[in-house]
């Protein structure tokens, strides 16, 4: 069984927005419930079938580097109210995704193998190879969309078009640098490398915040430390803990999520490696073991209670 929609009435509910993974409801005017389903998304397509326990290694994964970065980066975070959810502060949130990249992997590779030098206003040298390492991290932001695919946008076209001031795109970058530093010695310990990542941020009280998840699967890749040296100079694949293994097996089956292509057949073998895979990430990442919630048949009257409670502690 897995969550893959909810359509929950809390009290003061002011909207629900079902975004390609979370249901995000409103409530009042400043509070945020974010639940993390067992959907999944690959080339911003939502895939048919929901992965097991998918949603609670998102949400405690975000929920472990939230709380590790509060001191130094401000976050929405008030509560984590279920395994599955988080609530917090709303914030207005930048129609931009800071993606900050340490190594040439993923869509920044594929685009450099087809012969693009700049990406988002970052130029990049001649003879560089799949995996990397970069000789800074660099970001490379993208658009954010609701429906369709992110854009590639350089920073000056990000302010030109009113996405964000100077100033803001300024703190959001400052943000970004921070946080995926400390991401990175969070990894190392770990014995993985945080390869690339995306953050997202808001507004909240005048000031800019980060909101969403972080250092998840979804939102980032980890390569292993011990093997990288070894792969690279061989020219292999690297061994990875992120979603890109579900984008490979998706190229691999002819679907890249361009026009008239199908989804190939998520069996109950593909979604059940994919959620061990996930399982292994969270345990691997946060160096916790991972503990299932209550079973997943139970898991909506569990998330409605859960957040009833936290709405009755708010509102006393």
């Amino acid at each position: 069984m897995s969550l893959t929609y909810t359509d929950f009435h809390f009290p003061a509910q002011t909207g629900v927005y079902h975004g390609k993974v979370r249901d995000v409801y409103s409530i009042g005017d400043d509070l945020l419930v974010m639940i993390a389903t067992d959907r999944i998304s690959a080339f911003d397509v939502v895939l048919p079938k929901g992965i097991p326990y998918k949603g609670q290694v998102l949400n405690q994964i975000a929920n472990y580097f939230l709380d590790a970065t509060a001191a130094e980066i401000p976050n929405w975070k008030l509560a984590e109210v279920d395994p599955m959810v988080t609530a917090g502060v709303r914030a207005e949130g930048f129609r931009v995704e800071m993606i900050i990249r340490g190594y040439l992997a993923g869509s920044a590779w594929r685009d450099y193998a087809a012969g693009n030098r700049t990406i988002c206003g970052v130029t990049l040298p001649e003879g560089l190879h799949e995996n990397e390492k970069l000789s800074e991290p660099i970001i490379t932001p993208t658009t954010k969309a609701d429906e369709g695919h992110d854009m590639n946008i350089a920073p000056a076209d990000i302010i030109a078009q009113g996405l964000a001031t100077a100033e803001e795109y300024a703190q959001m970058e400052a943000y970004t640098r921070r946080l995926f530093e400390i991401g990175t010695k969070m990894a190392a310990e770990k014995g993985l490398i945080l390869v690339d990542t995306k953050y997202e941020f808001g507004k909240h009280d005048g000031k800019v915040i980060l909101i969403d998840e972080i250092h998840t699967p979804d939102s980032s890749r980890y390569f292993y430390a011990d093997s990288y040296a070894e792969l690279f100079a061989a020219g292999k694949p690297q061994r990875q803990l992120s979603k890109e293994f579900v984008r490979q097996w998706l190229m691999e089956n002819g679907f890249m999520g361009r026009p008239g292509e199908k989804v190939p057949e998520m069996t109950e073998e593909v979604c059940r490696s994919i959620s061990e895979r996930y399982i292994e990430l969270y345990e691997h990442v946060t160096g916790l073991k991972f503990v299932p919630a209550s079973d997943d048949a139970a898991a909506e009257k569990r998330i409605e209670t859960g957040v009833l409670d936290f709405l009755a502690t708010v509102h006393e």
